[in-house]
């Protein structure tokens, strides 16, 4: 099976870091302004506007507003990742799952910064663990990336993992199956939106990502394969 697993929020905690990040940036990159916590705590609420969903809506090609794609946010980034904690042991998962012969992919979009999520993904030292790493949302757009992973590994069951369920609506084909890990802070933007989940076939959620392997052994029995 080719196992696809999103980053934020699903194999690593990037989320209830994002204040202190702010704050260490301000600090590294200006050390005059003051009131920088008061600074971090305002940026951070504006960095969590970005990750509100849109349901059932097409993610497009493109890049992200200039003021987004400065040395202040790649300094923001590089703490971010500093201070980037793994989910449920999640390189032991991924280990784990491609000794027992599946094919492992990074499967998430692109952050503000050309090429950051690959530099977050080492900074983590999970980047070598994965078959292959494929980023959408600047150079693909989530179908040309699906397209992608099928011109690459074939028809092979796929089973996408990703804390933000939105993703999925209108994207992948018959042999996919959605797990939705359940991440506390994109949650609540699911729970508010719940009755949109019957436009996802093939939904498993899982609250522990090594409940992946009953996913697995579920659809097994359920494909028959």
């Amino acid at each position: 099976m080719i196992i696809a697993f999103d980053f934020d929020g699903t194999l690593a905690d990037t989320y209830s870091c994002i204040e202190e990040a702010f704050k260490r940036a301000l600090e590294r990159r200006y050390r005059w302004l003051p009131g920088k916590a008061l600074w971090a705590k305002i940026l951070a609420k504006i960095e969590l506007q970005f990750e509100r969903p849109s349901f059932g809506k097409h993610k497009k090609k493109g890049k992200p507003p200039f003021f987004l794609r400065t040395k202040f946010f790649e300094t923001w980034f590089e703490e971010r990742a500093k201070l980037t904690k793994p989910i449920d042991d999640s390189p032991e998962l991924l280990k784990k799952l491609k000794e027992e012969g599946h094919t492992v992919i990074s499967f998430s979009a692109e952050d503000f910064i050309d090429g950051m999520k690959v530099r977050r993904l080492k900074e983590m030292g999970i980047y070598d663990l994965f078959d292959d790493v494929i980023v959408f949302g600047r150079e693909l757009t989530i179908d040309e990336a699906f397209k992608l992973v099928r011109e690459k590994y074939g028809d092979d069951i796929f089973i996408w993992v990703d804390d933000k369920p939105w993703r999925f609506i209108g994207h992948g084909d018959e042999n996919t199956e959605y797990v939705w890990y359940y991440f506390p802070f994109t949650a609540k933007f699911v729970e508010k939106n719940r009755e949109r989940l019957a436009l996802i076939p093939h939904l498993h959620v899982v609250r522990d990502l090594w409940s992946i392997f009953d996913v697995i052994e579920r659809v097994k029995q359920e494909r028959s394969v």
